[in-house]
């Protein structure tokens, strides 16, 4: 997506925060010296700077000036935030954060979908697992069918406020879903996990849903410490999410090679 002037305003100095370029409790810059920096104008700076105190990055006052909050304040349901966060590379902290809140989210939800999922629901959940299941054989993207699966499970539970949060959850869940991608196998080896889940809702069988559910988040962590050891880039979520290549068929796969004239 393309932005204008004042998202890209917003961008630089969220991601100048969020980098640790302006210091906790530093203020920013006056007005003037933004402005030359930026290549933009003081009603700009003004925006952005409202955008970035709504997102919890900054405070304004009298007397105080504009600084940074730290970062507990920050809005980290705010996918910019996320997306910050990204290119200056996740910590095991926040990993560690973003696997906890899955567990304490994703069962609940899930024991409630398979108590209260529609038909609708069921047939957009199935939709997405045949999205994924098409990238892993025919190659494509795989993050957004795995994304487009979760948010149906947290959307089939038919609780608002949950609701409300899978939108907010998004760019979270997207930085589990396309570090569980960088692991070789790892979309195919989750495949029959995400099927266990489904077919649980389907049963109307809560706990055995719950129990599917975080096998499925385990792994995934597994698949997150597995990429963070290899000392592998890490993806930015600035970033369309990476297509899987197509997979052989077994029988090609199997198939010896001919022999060298």
């Amino acid at each position: 997506m393309i932005k204008n002037v004042h998202g890209n305003t917003v961008d630089q100095l969220g991601e100048d925060i969020v980098s640790g370029r302006y210091a906790v409790g530093a203020a920013l810059p006056p007005e003037p010296m933004l402005c030359e920096t930026l290549g933009v104008s003081r009603t700009v700076i003004r925006e952005a700077v409202k955008s970035l105190v709504a997102k919890g990055l900054l405070i304004t006052g009298p007397k105080l000036g504009t600084r940074v909050l730290p970062e507990e304040h920050w809005n980290w349901f705010d996918p910019d935030v996320v997306v910050w966060q990204s290119k200056i590379g996740f910590t095991r902290e926040f990993l560690r954060d973003l696997q906890e809140l899955r567990r304490v989210v994703e069962p609940a939800a899930v024991r409630l979908a398979a108590e209260r999922a529609t038909a609708d629901d069921i047939a957009n959940i199935e939709e997405a697992y045949a999205g994924m299941r098409a990238a892993i054989e025919l190659g494509g993207d795989y993050v957004t069918h795995d994304l487009r699966f979760h948010q149906g499970l947290l959307r089939a539970c038919h609780n608002r406020m949950v609701i409300q949060m899978s939108k907010a959850l998004g760019a979270l869940l997207r930085t589990a879903f396309e570090l569980s991608t960088m692991r070789p196998d790892g979309p195919a080896q989750s495949l029959p996990l995400h099927r266990a889940v489904l077919d649980a809702v389907i049963a109307r069988a809560p706990a055995k849903a719950e129990r599917a559910i975080l096998v499925l988040i385990d792994g995934a962590g597994e698949d997150i410490e597995t990429v963070l050891n290899s000392r592998r880039k890490l993806p930015s979520l600035a970033l369309p999410a990476p297509r899987l290549k197509a997979r052989l068929p077994a029988a090609v796969a199997a198939k010896p090679a001919a022999p060298a004239r």
